[in-house]
């Protein structure tokens, strides 16, 4: 991934964060065919592995599985993003040379994928996402709301996927080659928008609060 320095994650701690907060990515495989790409739900275990491992499943019909084990895959998590307005920087104002951009947060983390095809490894996944999501609703539903039969017939349905992580390169795009004056427009003008522009602000402004602290 291409990663100037000024767009580098602030920090190991926000990388480990978006992946425990994300509970959705793309996973994209290769074979003799090509690269294939599926997005699924995971979960990032820190525990399992020297690197921590993203715990997921694909519906069985999806051939993906069938060729990924042990090989190499990538998984594509996604922070907020969205348009940034040259209308929004101060620099329109005085000079005007200014270009719209796209501002976003990406993180790619390489590993090699391991195929779990097993009931009880896949129950317990499920369990562990169903709770993942859940939590915080007044009523939340368990898995153990549906009848056993059903619950087993589903579990058939699915295999269990392991990206056994090796590297994790990260990009915080958030105009931190622009000024301070050009990004709070941008924050502010974001603000405005929908509920991705107002958390792509926030996201910006916690990455201009750094700015200038020592060892930022």
């Amino acid at each position: 991934m291409y990663i100037p320095p000024a767009n580098r994650p602030p920090g190991a701690d926000e990388v480990t964060t978006l992946l425990e907060a994300t509970r959705a990515g793309d996973l994209v495989t290769v074979d003799d065919d090509g690269l294939t790409v599926s997005m699924i739900p995971f979960l990032y275990d820190r525990s399992r592995g020297a690197n921590g491992s993203l715990l997921g499943h694909l519906a069985r019909p999806n051939a993906q599985w069938r060729t990924a084990d042990g090989r190499e895959g990538l998984v594509l998590v996604h922070g907020p993003d969205g348009y940034i307005s040259p209308a929004w920087y101060e620099a329109k104002r005085e000079h005007g040379r200014v270009v719209p951009t796209w501002n976003y947060i990406l993180v790619a983390v390489h590993g090699t994928v391991r195929v779990h095809d097993d009931a009880d490894w896949t129950r317990d996944l499920v369990q562990r996402l169903t709770v993942a999501h859940e939590s915080g609703r007044s009523d939340p539903w368990s898995v153990s709301d549906a009848p056993e039969p059903y619950i087993a017939g589903q579990l058939r349905a699915i295999v269990g996927i392991e990206l056994e992580i090796d590297r994790i390169e990260a990009k915080w795009k958030l105009s931190q080659n622009r000024s301070p004056a050009d990004v709070a427009g941008a924050i502010e003008g974001l603000r405005t928008g929908s509920d991705d522009d107002r958390a792509l602000s926030a996201a910006m402004a916690d990455v201009e609060a750094l700015r200038g602290k020592p060892g930022r």
